[in-house]
């Protein structure tokens, strides 16, 4: 199948790595122009990058609200029209529930901040967008922990995604009206640089036991399905979500 998206607009955001570099990868390959955002991984973000392709950098602190609209801002000045968004940005980061009640709630504000409140902000001004376009498409990447729940020292990660779910299925329910259409993608462990530390200290095996598959999913298995969302060829899965854990979780 060829599928040809140039003359499609998409922002994906965390783009720098992981599962948000292979997603914009494939957009690009298959001839999207992506706004391709980074936070502090400009390196990651640059080879991107294609010569004949209009896609273009954005750095943006999304844990921080102001940063967040005036990314927004600044990608529909360069792009006038964006036609789908990939909230893929996230953070997974350990906070012990011995810690002193400061520590743990420093970690649980920054990363509602950057998982969950950044895409809030993009829903609301991505929505305004999409209803003014008369369509578009919204990506939710949240995560296998959303139904399976996580591991006692990563409460804030599970509670975030949880909620992405919740906000994808209501997106696709709410505003299908408008020829808006919203998918959720649910990884499991994938063999990205964020899950680096878990995978080091605790070893692939101790994730593939409880994996159908005996190999870790990569971010190149989640990609071509967000490809074949951009081009509509899904548009009747809205509200779905679309599951890659290798059979660790089932429902």
């Amino acid at each position: 199948m060829q599928i040809d998206l140039r003359d499609k607009k998409i922002i994906v955001t965390g783009a720098s790595s992981g599962i948000g570099f292979e997603i914009a990868r494939a957009l690009i390959e298959a001839g999207a122009t992506v706004a391709i955002h980074y936070n502090s991984n400009q390196k990651g973000a640059e080879k991107l990058l294609k010569e004949g392709n209009a896609s273009k950098l954005f750095k943006a602190d999304l844990s921080n609200e102001n940063d967040t609209k005036l990314f927004f801002e600044a990608v529909m000045s360069s792009f006038i029209k964006v036609d789908m968004i990939v909230n893929n940005v996230g953070i997974f980061e350990y906070h012990s529930i011995d810690a002193n009640s400061n520590d743990w709630m420093n970690i649980w504000h920054k990363t509602m901040n950057t998982n969950l409140h950044s895409v809030g902000l993009l829903t609301h001004l991505g929505l305004q967008h999409f209803k003014e376009s008369k369509a578009g498409r919204m990506v939710y990447v949240a995560s296998r922990a959303a139904f399976r729940g996580e591991t006692e020292d990563y409460l804030a990660y599970a509670a975030s995604k949880g909620a992405l779910v919740s906000l994808g299925r209501t997106v696709a329910r709410s505003f299908g009206q408008y020829n808006i259409k919203s998918f959720i993608l649910a990884p499991g462990f994938t063999k990205t640089p964020m899950a680096e530390d878990y995978i080091r200290t605790n070893g692939e095996e101790s994730i593939l036991k409880d994996a159908a598959l005996k190999e870790l999913t990569l971010p190149e298995h989640i990609s071509p399905v967000v490809v074949l969302i951009a081009a509509g060829l899904m548009d009747h899965a809205t509200g779905s979500t679309i599951d890659f854990n290798a059979g660790s979780y089932i429902h």
